[in-house]
């Protein structure tokens, strides 16, 4: 591992000559030098006081000229938000319906759920309204997103808009959308503004720079579409170029945002006197602002590369290898960068270093634990036995033949104990065990435990590998051991048998049977000791007990509950 020669934690000083901010500073005052030199020789302030007015005054005619249009676009937007919280009932089509017919400029009106499919729409939806499947349109994904209001041209009717809302839960959980559709005409814009030029058009634009409507289309048929004004617009400033139509005659243009991001107004005129101003110093109203702001940009960015993106991008990698879990490594490169990025890099080796110390004492300690674990459960295991030997040596003492019987009956339930103890400390993890190898053994130490006492029982175990917990595993046992106990006394007494238990995992429902071949349900008791305590450890685990006669002769003990929450076994 390698370490820094400084100790972590040193304290910032003043900002020094090797500092980012006064490289930084350096840099913006070398790349902004020509700038000040053409700002000192530019006497023309007039000039630029008289492009500024001309400017503002054709931004306002290009607002005043879409007017109507806003008002139109704004009355359709807080109708749809008004009907966005309301759910989509058995009235819902109808009530779309009767508002489409009243207002004018609506053609349609459409719900759609969360995802993305119609609830009820107008029953003038299907004349130019949004698809009936929405889920990959892009304006429902940008509502999906987060986004309030989205503005699209109809896919399947150029000359529609369709104006969508975002519809959300009381906690601003994603709801759906409601839409409605505007005929393109309805928002033609006007342009009989006095502060027009003569022969102004006016024309809608999507956010790609696209006409939707206009007054004029030729006038808009633009050699080389320019659609770099519609990010300066989305500023809320007005963008102003020049252009070309069809016809070779030359136009200025000016746009500005309509509604949102999503929809623009053009503004058309001849450029005859109407820029004429521009032109006036082409040198210094465009080439050298240009020039100059080109010097800045390169001289910001490479140094901007030098000094800080490529020490960014080097503890960048750093951080993603600590994300991967390695954190022996230490970002010792970052000793030639300026002073803040050392002090950064500083602070992320110390991260990884106490990160490293930090992980080593919890797997120690988890690795403590696990083994006291072990410990305890091979000591209650062995106390358990040893509680096992007493209890057998005190029924071989006892002549009562009922004593003898309950003491046996104890006996086998603190052996299924101790077994489950015994199957913790012994598997991979302490706190689950494999259910087809427990109740194997337990099968099989249940059996063998009375073998000796009687005629020959023989037994099978089908069992379906899952891995239990011990606060489930507990009842579990505990009932096998009443339901083969209750085999052994009624079924295989006097003249043995086989006895076969399975346990099947169906999904949610897990059942664990045991099968004898004695003679059925006739001679059992049915409110004895046994069957009182298979119950409860139903009860415990959420589920039932029953015994019914099983086919061919015999009788099934079946416990039904609720499959443990645990991964499949590893026998699987």
């Amino acid at each position: 591992m390698v370490r820094f020669g400084r100790p972590w934690g040193f304290r910032l000083g003043r900002p020094s000559v090797h500092g980012i901010r006064f490289r930084m500073g350096l840099a913006m005052a070398v790349a902004l030098l020509p700038i000040l030199i053409l700002s000192a020789v530019q006497t023309q302030n007039e000039f630029r006081r008289q492009a500024e007015d001309r400017r503002v005054d054709l931004q306002l005619a290009a607002e005043r000229s879409a007017a109507d249009a806003k008002a139109r676009i704004d009355s359709t937007v807080v109708l749809l938000q008004a009907l966005a919280p309301e759910a989509a009932g058995f009235y819902c089509e109808p009530r779309l319906t009767a508002l489409v017919s009243r207002l004018d400029g609506l053609t349609a009106l459409q719900r759609y759920s969360a995802t993305g499919e119609p609830l009820c729409a107008s029953r003038s939806s299907n004349d130019g309204g949004p698809p009936a499947e929405v889920r990959s349109q892009e304006w429902y994904q940008r509502l999906r997103n987060g986004e309030d209001v989205v503005m699209v041209r109809a896919p399947d009717a150029p000359g529609s808009l369709i104006v969508a809302v975002r519809s959300e839960r009381p906690l601003g959980a994603f709801q759906g959308a409601i839409t409605a559709v505007i005929p393109l005409t309805a928002l033609q814009p006007d342009i009989h503004d006095p502060a027009l030029p003569p022969g102004a058009q006016s024309a809608l634009t999507d956010a790609d720079g696209r006409i939707l409507v206009s007054t004029d289309p030729s006038a808009f048929a633009i050699n080389g579409t320019n659609s770099t004004w519609v990010w300066e617009a989305r500023k809320g400033e007005a963008a102003l170029f020049e252009a070309r139509d069809a016809r070779g005659r030359k136009h200025v243009y000016a746009g500005t945002a309509l509604a949102g991001r999503d929809l623009y107004v053009l503004l058309s005129a001849p450029a005859s006197g109407l820029l004429s101003w521009a032109r006036l110093n082409p040198i210094g109203s465009f080439l050298l602002p240009l020039a100059a702001w080109l010097v800045a940009f390169l001289a910001v960015m490479l140094l901007s590369e030098r000094i800080v993106i490529r020490w960014l991008v080097y503890l960048e990698r750093v951080a993603a290898i600590y994300a991967r879990g390695r954190f022996s490594v230490r970002p010792v490169q970052a000793e030639h960068a300026p002073a803040e990025i050392r002090t950064l890099a500083r602070t992320l080796g110390a991260l990884g270093e106490t990160i490293t110390t930090r992980d080593k004492a919890l797997l120690d300690s988890l690795d403590e634990k696990d083994a006291l674990m072990r410990e305890i459960h091979h000591r209650v295991k062995n106390n358990l036995q040893i509680i096992s030997s007493l209890l057998s040596m005190q029924q071989r003492a006892v002549a009562d033949p009922a004593a003898r019987a309950a003491l046996g009956d104890t006996r086998q339930r603190i052996t299924a104990l101790a077994l489950i103890y015994r199957t913790l400390y012994q598997s991979d993890d302490i706190r689950e065990a494999d259910s087809r190898t427990f109740l194997t053994e337990l099968v099989g130490q249940l059996i063998a435990g009375e073998a000796m006492r009687g005629p020959l029982v023989t037994s099978s175990v089908e069992a379906d590998a899952i891995i239990i917990d011990p606060d489930r595993l507990a009842p579990v046992a505990l009932w096998l051991v009443e339901a083969v106990s209750n085999a052994q006394k009624h079924a295989f007494a006097g003249r043995g048998g086989d006895l076969r238990v399975r346990f099947k995992v169906s999904g949610d429902t897990s059942v664990l049977e045991v099968q004898d071949d004695g003679p059925g349900m006739a001679d059992r008791d049915t409110a004895g000791v046994g069957r009182t305590l298979m119950s409860a450890f139903a009860k415990q685990l959420r589920g039932q007990a029953e015994m019914v006669e099983a086919p061919g002769g015999g009788s099934i003990a079946r416990l039904t509950f609720p499959t443990p929450l645990a991964t499949p076994g590893a026998h699987g």
